[in-house]
């Protein structure tokens, strides 16, 4: 798993892992790969928008189809919740890292 976590100092480039989100509304977003980690023995991505990296990002689980890993939305508000609480934990961590 990656332990990049992205700021103002990042610099992406072309090699990037980019992926094309469709939201609610129908529009496309390249969203660019920028950390993975762990909560409740499941992987997560934190995946932003490649061309507003200061917007918001998007937390997706990682599962094995076959050889392939795909993003899944998380739906349950439970695992939500976890996840969240581990990624605030990561955040603080690199930010007292600092």
């Amino acid at each position: 798993m990656s332990d990049h976590v992205h700021d103002e100092n990042c610099n992406h480039d072309e090699e990037d892992a980019v992926f094309v989100l469709t939201d609610e509304d129908g529009n496309e977003h390249e969203m660019v790969l920028v950390y993975t980690f762990e909560a409740g023995g499941k992987a997560y991505a934190v995946l932003l928008d490649r061309n507003d990296p200061e917007d918001e990002g998007v937390i997706l689980r990682i599962e094995q189809e076959g050889d392939e890993e795909v993003l899944v939305s998380i739906e349950d508000d439970a695992e939500w919740e976890r996840v969240m609480k581990v990624y605030e934990e990561i955040v603080a961590q690199e930010l007292d890292e600092d």
